[in-house]
């Protein structure tokens, strides 16, 4: 049974209890890359196992089970690189997997109820979709490579060398929320369109989009409540080993 508690997790539960709990889990465990099954390990066990930071899973992990809460640790450099990891397997997710299948369920709407606002509906979608996806390629092609030079510079201690002007503040700038335009198409789906002979598919669409706002909203809060400001702090640490240095 769905539940859910005030009680935030911690190191010592049984993570297949959390998932059982918690449907959405399953998903963040694929965003970490951890396979089913999970036999009756902790999330101390799993994380242990598969080399991954307890805290910042726990984190990400009470995000999943209550979108509100705020993560309050401040992480150290060398988590930079799990979190670029956990944000680009949900970059696949959302291109390869979820937006392709609504995309299906709109199309199949259509089919049975070839109304003109099906068709407007799967306009907007495509063009959210576009829109998305330059948002994922400017994190992959230029946010997150930009990240992970900063890593290799702390990591063998050179002294800060900025390439460009380019900085987490144009990443923080550059930051839209792409997850608001779905509460629209929702609304739209469930209040003002016009009925016909496609409320299975209907039924379906809501859902899908439920779970893609719902996955979008966390992946929006890792990165401006955990990531910026942890690169930030990368920047500045870099900044005084080059003040160091001279």
């Amino acid at each position: 049974m769905f539940k859910s508690s005030n009680t935030y997790l911690n190191p010592q539960l049984n993570i297949s209890d959390i998932v059982l709990e918690n449907p959405r889990m399953f998903l963040m465990l694929e965003h970490f890359n951890i396979n089913v099954p999970l036999d009756e390990k902790t999330v101390y066990e799993i994380c242990t196992e598969n080399n991954i930071d307890a805290e910042l899973f726990l984190t990400i992990a009470n995000l999943y089970r209550d979108v509100t809460f705020t993560p309050v640790v401040q992480f150290n450099y060398d988590k930079v690189l799990s979190i670029i990891s956990f944000l680009k397997k949900s970059h696949h997710y959302y291109i390869s997997e979820i937006y392709p299948e609504i995309s299906e369920i709109i199309k199949q709407m259509y089919a049975v109820n070839r109304n003109e606002e099906i068709s407007l509906v799967e306009k907007f979608f495509n063009d959210y979709f576009d829109e998305v996806v330059e948002h994922l390629e400017y994190e992959d092609k230029v946010a997150f490579p930009y990240m992970m030079r900063l890593f290799e510079q702390i990591e063998n201690h050179n002294p800060y060398k900025q390439a460009s002007a380019y900085s987490v503040n144009d990443y923080k700038d550059h930051h839209n929320d792409i997850e608001e335009k779905l509460a629209d198409l929702k609304n739209l789906l469930i209040k003002y369109l016009p009925r016909g002979n496609d409320q299975k598919a209907r039924r379906k669409l809501y859902l899908s989009l439920h779970e893609l706002e719902h996955d979008l909203t966390i992946h929006a809060i890792i990165e401006e409540v955990v990531l910026i400001p942890l690169v930030a702090n990368m920047e500045n640490q870099l900044r005084k080993i080059s003040e160091q240095a001279n």
